[in-house]
């Protein structure tokens, strides 16, 4: 079966900064999440041997999700400088990497990575793996078929999560996660939920109801029910919010132009060297 790597590239990039040590390079460009992020996706593309591989990017733009809820997000800290300026340049990385790069205005990379995963999840003998450095795309896993790949610790070992392994983690399919996210809610996007309701409880509901409608049509013998029901209005905005949206506007032109040809170890050389990351460079020569 061919695979289809689809990259969270703001995720990792993130996450990177936040696992590596601050490196500069020799004429004091940070480099410490590009390092990271160039040593994943050798270890991925070598390990692994995708057939297809795209990258998505957040923009800076405000996103639907701003306008229907001010407070989206608005606890995060802005991003330091050093971090930013990574995350621009990560850009080239990828294209060096030979890696076809998206973004749109309006929309996360999570919105994208949804569309496109909407888009080809039924063709045959394809698997789609999707890369990132946060669980929000669990809710697109669908059997073996669409799984998530993220990490354990740091950035050097990874976990799979097909259905099965996400069913055990939150104790819901992957498909209801926005239904459990309107309970619980998620305070990495500050999507508030319904204060007071945890996972022990809003698991077995969403498991016993289906989703957050059925669960305020039918559920009103339950212990639980009218906290949910005060805080209904929230709910219901918390799961629109963890909700990806997988009809984003993103100009597809099929997957040849996504095919991945191998490691361009020679333009990847030049690239380390001029970063000062010579311990990547004899990596890819030894490939």
């Amino acid at each position: 079966m061919k695979r289809f790597f689809l990259i969270d590239a703001n995720s990792l990039i993130h996450r990177c900064f936040h696992a590596l040590p601050p490196f500069v390079s020799k004429d004091g460009m940070a480099t410490g999440a590009l390092y990271g992020l160039a040593s994943v996706l050798l270890k991925i593309f070598r390990e692994q041997a995708p057939d297809y591989v795209a990258a998505f990017f957040d923009r800076p733009e405000r996103t639907f999700r701003k306008e229907m809820f001010e407070e989206y997000k608005a606890h995060r800290p802005k991003a330091p400088d050093e971090l930013v300026n990574q995350i621009i340049e990560a850009r080239k990385l990828f294209s060096r990497f030979g890696v076809k790069i998206y973004e749109l205005p309006g929309f996360e990379a999570d919105d994208l990575i949804g569309t496109v995963t909407e888009k080809y999840k039924n063709l045959p003998d394809l698997k789609i793996v999707i890369l990132t450095g946060d669980l929000d795309a669990v809710q697109l896993v669908e059997n073996d078929k669409v799984v998530v790949e993220t990490f354990k610790k740091g950035i050097s070992e990874t976990i799979i999560y097909n259905e099965e392994a996400a069913k055990i983690r939150f104790g819901v399919l992957p498909k209801q996660m926005p239904d459990y996210k309107s309970l619980v809610g998620d305070p990495s996007d500050n999507i508030l939920g319904v204060h007071g309701i945890g996972p022990k409880t809003a698991a077995p509901l969403i498991q016993k109801y289906g989703n957050l409608e059925n669960l305020l049509e039918k559920g009103q013998k339950e212990k639980a029910f009218n906290k949910i029901k005060e805080f209904e209005e929230q709910a219901r905005l918390s799961k629109i919010l963890a909700q990806i949206h997988c009809s984003a506007p993103l100009e597809l032109n099929g997957l040849d132009e996504l095919k991945y040809n191998g490691l361009p170890k020679e333009s990847l050389s030049d690239y380390f060297e001029k970063l000062g990351f010579k311990t990547l460079i004899n990596r890819i020569n030894s490939a």
